[in-house]
């Protein structure tokens, strides 16, 4: 088995306006892991995530799924979607059914599975995003919250290798925010390769095991969060900010309270003991 479940190999598309929103780019999604992709607007990332699922077909280049060339008849489009799931921005895009169980089980009665095994499916999806008790609930009545949280149920019931989501965290609570993420690790336990794309630095750098770059259609940059954030150089090319807690990282060394040559913490708790493992700051205040 490849150990990179999702790749793309000198991928270029221009829109119908003329827009070039990739420009041969080389990527590959390591295979079970958290990924996040970033860039500002207009880097390329939705169009790159159109392109994992056989939404969009590039002007040339290729995409690979499980190692092998994604083919773009219908049949196999079927299948690459069928493993393949994306998760869009704005979930008003994406639902259209009276009720969130019948949003959920839209897709598997589409695979053609038993009534059994679609309502197990659907179970487990409402169960595993927490909605249950929305069941029977009208999805224009949902709150906003709660319809990311149907999207990502949607695509959990066609049990996908692959989920990609667009912003998955866009105009939601801090509270909900994390609740998204804490999903996401569960859902990676199952065998998933969770793919997102987001603006913001210190989401990506806390959670994800590694990190793409994008700006102006190609990747400028990737690696594991400790090399991505700690390029300066790579970070304004991309009109990024560092993330906070590498910015205060780096104050600590310099006041004295850390030594120099200590880990940078992943989350708050690893600063908070980092801190108190070393003891009272002996710089300059």
């Amino acid at each position: 088995m490849a150990d990179y479940i999702l790749e793309a190999e000198n991928l270029s598309y221009i829109y119908p306006d003329g827009t070039q929103a990739l420009k041969g780019l080389y990527l590959r999604i390591p295979r079970s892991q958290k990924t996040a992709v970033l860039g500002s607007n207009g880097a390329g990332k939705s169009t790159l995530f159109l392109h994992f699922n056989g939404i969009l077909k590039p002007k040339s280049g290729t995409v690979k799924f499980n190692g092998n060339n994604v083919s773009y008849d219908r049949r196999s489009l079927l299948e690459l979607r069928k493993n393949v799931g994306i998760v869009f921005q704005d979930p008003d895009s994406q639902l259209f059914s009276a009720s969130v169980y019948q949003e959920i089980s839209f897709g598997p009665l589409n695979l053609g599975l038993t009534e059994k095994t679609v309502r197990d499916r659907v179970e487990r999806a409402m169960t595993a995003t927490g909605i249950n008790e929305l069941k029977d609930k009208p999805t224009h009545m949902l709150s906003y919250g709660q319809k990311k949280r149907v999207t990502i149920a949607d695509i959990l019931a066609m049990e996908p290798q692959v989920l990609i989501c667009d912003e998955p965290t866009a105009w939601l609570d801090p509270k909900h925010a994390k609740q998204t993420l804490q999903l996401f690790d569960k859902i990676i336990q199952n065998g998933t390769t969770v793919v997102l794309s987001t603006h913001d630095v210190d989401l990506a750098y806390s959670w994800a095991d590694y990190v793409f770059i994008m700006s102006d259609g190609r990747v400028i940059g990737e690696g594991v969060p400790d090399k991505v954030f700690s390029d300066d150089a790579l970070l304004r090319n991309a009109d990024l900010d560092r993330p906070w807690l590498v910015d205060v990282h780096d104050l600590l060394i310099k006041k004295g309270c850390i030594p120099p040559k200590a880990t940078l913490p992943r989350n708050k708790e690893e600063l908070f003991e980092k801190i108190l493992y070393h003891g009272i700051c002996t710089g300059e205040q």
